[in-house]
């Protein structure tokens, strides 16, 4: 009878020893916790750089014509240029390369609006929206080169394909010497479209024409494609 109640006692006393082992143990990991806080109070908080005003608005003007964006890796958002010569709506480089490429993106839905009721009413006839990207970029082309002497190739279906898009043409451009243009030499503008959907058009500069060019614009190829 005594041994147990030694037992007893013992288990007792050795309960309470884990007891205050156990808090003293919870104590100190709060403690650290606390330190590691104070010593790098950016780990719990992680800030993200606001989007620009230029890419707030391309982004909602990409939505409206039916586009997503997505930022290519190892570019740099420069100035877009608008003014009465070019009118684009957002621009970027590969800082230290001499390549860089604006973007002009046009939603139809308006256009279709009022096409759609001039046809019903028959008061005046409007070309077709669909059909405004090849005289749109035709006229971009001629004002980076100063007349029609430029190479211009139909997009293949199964490249259209991978845009969603329903037609398209690129041209490849030897450029005029302008400031504007930065006093690049090369250009190769690419425009798509899809049916009721909008425009997309795309201009990339360079000051050579080799395989480096191509690569680069390989690199931004996927950033820009209508949703299926």
């Amino acid at each position: 009878m005594l041994t147990k109640t030694i037992v007893c006692v013992v288990m007792e006393t050795i309960l309470k020893q884990i007891k205050q082992i156990l808090v003293i143990a919870v104590l100190m990991l709060g403690t650290v916790h606390a330190i590691a806080q104070a010593r790098h109070p950016t780990t719990t908080l992680v800030k993200h750089s606001p989007a620009s005003i230029q890419l707030t608005e391309f982004t909602h003007l990409a939505a409206q014509a039916n586009v997503t964006f997505i930022f290519p890796k190892g570019f740099k958002e420069i100035k877009a240029p608008d003014n009465e010569d070019f009118s684009f709506d957002y621009a970027m480089e590969i800082p230290g390369k001499d390549f860089e490429i604006w973007f002009q993106i046009k939603p139809e839905k308006e256009d279709w609006a009022s096409y759609e009721h001039a046809a019903s009413t028959q008061s005046t006839q409007l070309a077709n929206p669909d059909s405004l990207y090849n005289s749109t970029a035709t006229a971009q082309a001629i004002a980076f080169t100063g007349d029609k002497s430029f190479f211009v190739r139909v997009i293949p279906a199964d490249v259209l394909a991978r845009y969603h898009a329903d037609a398209g043409k690129s041209y490849l451009l030897s450029l005029l010497d302008l400031p504007a243009t930065k006093h690049y030499k090369y250009a190769l503008l690419i425009t798509l479209q899809k049916n009721h959907t909008g425009n997309i058009l795309a201009v990339c500069f360079t000051n050579e024409k080799g395989p480096e060019f191509f690569k680069n614009i390989d690199k931004a190829s996927n950033c820009l494609k209508f949703k299926p």
